[in-house]
C-alpha cells in the first residue's frame, strides 16, 4: 500500500503525474489518498497532522510524503522508518514528530538519482519512483544517516499549540494530542475559554467547543458553524493551551 499526503492540493496534475508513475512503477499496488491539502509551504504544522493520521495504517505501509518548499535545494531526500511504516519524501523534519514518537526508528538518505530530475518536482521524478521500489520490495539506492540532535525539526515540542489542518466544516485541528490534555484542561482562543465536549450535539447550535477527534487530536469546533469563521482561525493560528 502506498499513502500519499502532499500539499498539492487536487487542482491541476501533480496528483496525477505521482499516480501515473507509482501506476507504472508498482503496478498493483493500492495507492490511497491520505491528505491532498496539508499545510502548504509548512513542513511543521503537517508533520504533527502526518504523525496523528499515519497509525490507522497497516505497518507495512509506503507514505510518499511531499510538503517541500525548498524542493531543489540542498535538503536531503530521504526514508524515514518508524513502526515498521517506511516515509518517503524531503528531509525537512516533516518526518519528525513520526520519528519521535516511534518505539523503533531508521532515516536513510536517498543516494539514487533518476535519469531525468527536474528542479521543481522531485515528488514525480524522486520520491514517486522510491516510493514504489519500497513498495515493491526493491532496493532504492539508501544510506543510513543519524538521527541526532542536527536533524531538521529537532527542536520542535513534542505538542503543538497552533492550527494544522481546517477541514470543509471548518473544524480546526491543533497539533496536540487529547491524551495529553489532564481533567483540568483549558483551550482558549483570542483569550476566549472553550468548554470541552464530547461531541458536537453536546452544546447548543452556534456554540464554540473543543474535542477530542477521531485521531487523537483535539479539534475546535463549533455546532453546526464554522469555527475558522466563527473564531478568526486559520492553518497556522496559534491558539493557549494549558494541559
Amino acid at each position: 500500500m502506498i499513502v500519499l499526503f502532499t500539499d498539492f492540493g487536487l487542482e491541476g496534475p501533480y496528483v496525477g503525474q505521482m499516480k501515473a508513475v507509482l501506476h507504472r512503477l508498482a503496478p498493483g499496488v493500492p495507492t490511497i489518498d491520505l491528505f491532498a491539502d496539508a499545510p502548504a509551504f509548512e513542513p511543521q504544522l503537517a508533520a504533527y497532522l502526518l504523525a496523528a493520521y499515519a497509525p490507522e495504517f497497516p505497518q507495512d505501509a509506503v507514505f510518499l510524503c511531499v510538503v517541500d518548499p525548498g524542493v531543489g535545494t540542498d535538503r536531503d531526500p530521504v526514508v524515514a522508518e518508524a513502526d515498521g511504516r517506511r516515509f518517503v519524501g524531503p528531509g525537512n523534519g516533516l518526518f519528525e514528530i513520526v520519528l519521535r514518537r516511534a518505539r523503533a526508528r531508521r532515516l536513510r538518505r536517498i543516494d539514487w538519482r533518476p535519469e531525468r530530475l527536474s528542479a521543481s518536482f522531485h515528488g514525480r521524478d524522486l520520491f514517486a519512483p522510491v516510493a514504489s521500489r519500497l513498495a515493491a520490495g526493491e532496493d532504492a539506492g539508501l544510506t543510513d544517516i543519524p538521527y541526532d540532535n542536527s536533524r531538521p525539526g529537532a527542536g520542535w515540542p513534542d505538542e503543538l499549540a497552533r492550527i494544522v489542518y481546517v477541514d470543509r466544516y471548518g473544524n480546526c485541528m491543533t497539533g496536540w494530542r487529547a491524551q495529553a490534555m489532564g481533567p483540568g484542561a483549558t483551550v482558549a482562543v483570542h483569550g476566549m475559554a472553550l468548554p470541552r465536549a464530547g461531541t458536537f450535539a453536546d452544546l447548543r447550535p452556534g456554540e464554540a467547543f473543543w474535542y477530542k477527534n477521531s485521531s487523537g487530536l483535539v479539534e475546535i469546533a463549533v455546532n453546526r458553524g464554522r469555527a475558522d469563521r466563527l473564531l478568526g482561525l486559520g492553518v497556522g493560528a496559534t491558539v493557549t493551551i494549558t494541559p
